[in-house]
């Protein structure tokens, strides 16, 4: 182990407004006048008090004691004072991202083996206000937090040597698994390689190469990468994952187009009839082939899929949407979900930028959209929209026919929200049907949500083993930075 183990940050409520200004007067005396005002009040006293207070020793001794006591509180008033002018950012130690200066702006304490302990919910709009909102001239707390996600994942990289793939350098599922040193796998390298690169990778301890080379040696015998869990034979939503983080790499594009037919050649309802009807694998593979294979001919194919996947929704006005199956199950009417509708606007939306859209994927996709901005939540930093969720992806094993694989998948749903709504096709939506109050306001509580659920620049999906997975870090960092850069204005 080397180490041991889809504004600039969040929207925050309004700034309240600035507390008047210290009176020159106390900041005089706070800063410079103690001692002078000891000496008035002692003075002041001296003259006041009856001689008959038990003689002169008595009547100096009282006036001594309240000259004191009188300097010191103005002493202590103007260091009161300074202090919060400081901390509303005077003082040179403001922007590096909470107390303990880990990008956190939480001070909760470390867990296992240096990974940050899952935080409680929290009932305000946004955590940390005040430290997260930037002032004039003052970085927001992205920078600090992108820095703690970089240190963590540098620190839980892992180095193993493998008897028959060779030198694997990366990560597992998750990031407090146990005992060291891990088996890289190649979902956690995969994702570990988009973290890497999101962040830009500003020393040589997160080395691209090595993690593209990894992934390659991960590769299975027969092509295709799989899940821990999934055995021997590749599947194409961990296949697809893997070919677009080794071409965000830049791997070499022959190879990945290679991979790529292979995957979507295996990528059929005879061949793939769970994985088909599921609107995550669909959309997991739209993307990465989108990345891996922009020329494949299966684009357009998994594209209509998806659009004919789409359902309405009488509760909100019959807007097209998505569940989490393509196809109803048994015939029970399949239930809209906002994680697969978000899911679906961000590949579709990727692929009508790739290689244009008809009319009714068009409609879809804006449907989707409006689905969205139509969420009735009164709080939309906590509403049910933004409620992660999980699916089961249940095949035949590949050996024994007499079992299941089964893959549980958890969805981030505000930071698939996020991402959705930052979508160029969204932003022209919303602007389009006057509807951008409604889109800030729901981007603003995505983000406040997202912000919400990291520790240290690290995020963790609550309760149970296994609270720190790869994936989830690299969505909310993505989205973040995403919404960072979409509310960037030069000169502000």
């Amino acid at each position: 182990m080397r180490g041991s183990t889809d504004p600039t940050g969040p929207p925050v409520p309004p700034d309240p407004p600035p507390e008047p200004p210290p009176g020159r007067i106390v900041a005089w005396l706070g800063r410079f006048g103690p001692l002078a005002v000891a000496y008035a009040v002692f003075q002041a006293l001296v003259g006041l008090l009856p001689e008959s207070l038990f003689g002169d020793a008595a009547r100096y001794s009282l006036a001594v004691v309240s000259g004191v006591g009188t300097g010191a509180c103005a002493w202590l008033a103007g260091a009161l004072l300074r202090a919060r002018a400081a901390a509303r950012g005077q003082g040179p130690e403001d922007g590096e991202g909470g107390e303990d200066g880990d990008g956190s702006g939480d001070g909760a304490g470390d867990g296992l083996d240096g990974v940050p302990s899952p935080r409680g919910p929290r009932t305000a709009a946004a955590p940390s206000a005040a430290a997260a909102a930037p002032g004039p001239g003052r970085p927001g707390p992205l920078p600090g937090l992108s820095a703690a996600s970089y240190a963590t994942l540098a620190d839980r990289l892992t180095v193993f040597d493998d008897p028959l793939r060779g030198r694997l350098t990366g990560w597992p599922h998750d990031l407090d698994e146990q005992p060291t040193p891990i088996r890289p796998t190649a979902t956690g390298t995969a994702y570990g390689l988009h973290i890497a690169l999101e962040l830009g990778a500003p020393d040589g301890r997160l080395r691209a190469s090595e993690l593209v080379e990894t992934l390659w040696r991960l590769r299975l015998p027969e092509g295709g990468w799989a899940a821990r869990s999934q055995g021997v034979v590749g599947r194409p939503e961990v296949t697809a994952l893997v070919l677009g983080a080794l071409a965000r790499a830049g791997a070499d594009p022959q190879r990945l187009a290679a991979e790529a037919e292979r995957c979507t050649a295996r990528f059929s309802r005879e061949l793939e009839p769970a994985g088909v009807e599921m609107t995550h694998v669909v959309t997991t593979v739209l993307r990465g082939l989108l990345r891996a294979a922009p020329e494949s001919p299966a684009l357009p194919i998994l594209r209509d899929a998806l659009v004919d996947g789409a359902v309405t929704d009488p509760a909100r006005g019959h807007r097209r949407c998505w569940g989490a199956r393509l196809t109803p199950l048994r015939g029970r009417a399949v239930t809209p979900s906002s994680v697969h509708t978000a899911q679906a606007v961000v590949a579709l939306d990727r692929a009508a930028r790739l290689f244009g859209e008809d009319a009714n994927a068009r409609a879809s996709r804006e449907e989707g959209v409006r689905w969205l901005l139509s969420c009735p939540g009164p709080a939309h930093d906590g509403c049910e929209d933004l409620e992660s969720s999980h699916d089961t992806v249940r095949r035949p094993h590949p050996v024994d026919a007499s079992r299941h694989e089964v893959l549980s998948v958890r969805h981030f749903a505000s930071a698939w929200v996020m991402r959705a709504l930052l979508t160029p096709g969204a932003v022209a939506t919303a602007a389009d049907e006057g509807q951008e109050a409604a889109w800030q306001e729901l981007l603003s509580g995505a983000a406040a949500s997202v912000w919400r659920q990291q520790e240290g620049g690290i995020w963790s999906w609550d309760g149970g083993d296994l609270a720190y997975p790869m994936w989830m870090t690299y969505q909310g960092l993505s989205a973040l930075r995403a919404h960072a850069v979409w509310m960037y204005q030069p000169g502000t």
